[in-house]
């Protein structure tokens, strides 16, 4: 897969704009906000696979490559990695769309590993259900 153009054969789990009030004073946008759309993003696979609540437990790696400015179209595609007892590691790759007179651009943006721990009504950790 190249790191210009959109994942092929492949849905993103959330599709956003980058807006104005998500900007910082650098002129791009906060680093936060990508952070979250990211959490959110490895979050549904997860979800999916443990049928059932997940906590964050860890952000295993966190790589900012390139900036998002306002008005790119930000895309999170997600996709776990591995699995253990309790948890699951997910991949999260972000895309921008970048739109500049009549001609858009895609660059990817972030890319992170994170885990997610499968838990109970009380909270606790609890294994994974079979597939």
């Amino acid at each position: 897969m190249s790191e210009d153009s959109l994942p092929e054969n492949r849905m993103p789990v959330i599709r956003v704009p980058a807006m104005h009030a998500d900007q910082n004073s650098g002129g791009s946008i906060f680093g936060g906000w990508i952070m979250s759309y990211v959490d959110i993003a490895g979050s549904i696979p997860a979800l999916e696979r443990v049928r059932g609540p997940v906590v964050t437990r860890a952000v295993d790696s966190f790589e900012f490559k390139k900036p998002v400015f306002v008005d790119d179209l930000v895309s999170c595609y997600a996709e776990i990695a591995s699995e253990g007892r309790t948890s699951v590691k997910v991949k999260v790759e972000v895309f921008a769309e970048r739109m500049d007179k009549g001609k858009t651009t895609c660059i990817k943006v972030t890319e992170a590993m994170l885990t997610y721990v499968a838990i109970d009504e009380n909270r606790k950790p609890k294994l994974l259900p079979d597939v």
